[in-house]
């Protein structure tokens, strides 16, 4: 059985670690795996972990109507987070699945603030990440209420091409707001071209 890896070796990629937080993000980020179909995070619940994909995939999802409407995925080197239930500790009004085996890193609100308090370099880390994650999202929103389904699908093979290789097109469709028969009309125009 192999040993997961330890989340300091990952973020000395990064930015230099002094041995003392190496241990403490070693310490206060643990490593673990989680099995395909996991919940992470309920719709409802407060959302007291956010996460960094080391290997595998996340999705998050709500339910309108009794159907799930996926937001976004998660893969490798993606951070994984409900912002505003995390931020505010208010409850999620989404999910968060598993929808492969992960390796994940699981930072917990506690030891977030833990290593505020005994590294504060962490805190423009985490803030950097915060504005990169915010800065997608916003583009994913103007995209989704600009273009058309066949650019949106387009931009995605462009700049996600990975994720039309992991994720059933029944969740692409809905993450691209259609529905699954539309985005085969869509593919197989493309194909044609």
């Amino acid at each position: 059985m192999s040993t997961l890896p330890l989340i300091s070796e990952l973020m000395e990629r990064e930015i230099p670690l002094s041995a003392t937080e190496k241990l403490a993000v070693d310490q206060l980020i643990p490593v673990m795996g989680y099995a395909k179909g996991d919940i992470l995070l309920q719709e409802g619940q407060v959302a007291r972990r956010c996460y960094f994909v080391i290997k595998g995939c996340v999705r998050a999802y709500q339910l309108v109507e009794g159907k799930e409407r996926n937001t976004d995925f998660y893969l490798e080197g993606d951070p994984v987070a409900s912002l505003t239930s995390y931020l505010h500790q208010s409850p999620a009004n989404h999910y968060l699945a598993c929808m492969e085996k992960s390796v994940l890193a699981v930072l917990s609100y506690e030891n977030e603030q833990q290593l505020y308090q005994q590294h504060p370099k962490f805190e423009a880390l985490c803030r950097n990440s915060i504005e990169s994650a915010f800065g997608k999202q916003q583009a994913a929103l103007q995209q989704l209420l600009t273009q058309s389904p066949e650019t949106r699908y387009l931009e995605l093979r462009k700049n996600r091409p990975e994720l039309l290789q992991r994720v059933p097109q029944y969740h692409l469709a809905s993450f691209l707001g259609i529905e699954p028969e539309s985005l085969s009309r869509i593919r197989k125009r493309l194909a044609a071209q």
